[in-house]
């Protein structure tokens, strides 16, 4: 699974309303509208910060942790990857999205897809991990 640099956020970010109540993605609740406050989505999740960038996920080896192929990943470099974190990284020039696993001086870069093989750091390869993944979006259009 790769991914693709979309860069930094531009200027320009409106308030959206939130609202306080929650949606049942069941039968509707009778919950009546009350805005709580105003939000700003690129301040919720962080993406002004000159730590955080956005990428385009391509693949669908970490379906099961829900990422999917088109989705927008926030990344945070200023986070210290550690065992567990889903993170986007460079191994051998070959960008991948995987789950970091650490066992001892082992690392793994694990698939949450079991059609996919997990990744295996060698001797000798070259591994830069370019940050943690903190948020997803996806689009339900198509």
């Amino acid at each position: 699974m790769g991914f693709t640099v979309l860069g930094p956020l531009a200027e320009g970010g409106i308030r959206l309303p939130m609202y306080s109540f929650r949606i049942p993605a069941g039968f509707p609740s009778p919950a009546t509208d009350h805005m709580e406050k105003k939000i700003s989505m690129d301040e919720m999740l962080n993406v002004r910060a000159a730590h955080v960038y956005l990428v385009t996920i391509d693949g669908d080896s970490m379906q099961g942790v829900g990422i999917f192929p088109g989705d927008v990943a926030v990344v945070d470099r200023s986070i210290e990857p550690a065992h567990g974190h889903v993170v986007v990284a460079l191994l051998n020039n070959d960008p991948l999205c995987k789950r970091l696993c650490l066992r001892g001086k082992k690392v793994i870069l694990g698939s949450e897809n079991p059609r996919y093989p997990d990744r295996h750091v060698m001797e000798g390869d070259d591994l830069s991990i370019w940050g943690v993944i903190t948020y997803t979006v996806r689009s339900h259009e198509h």
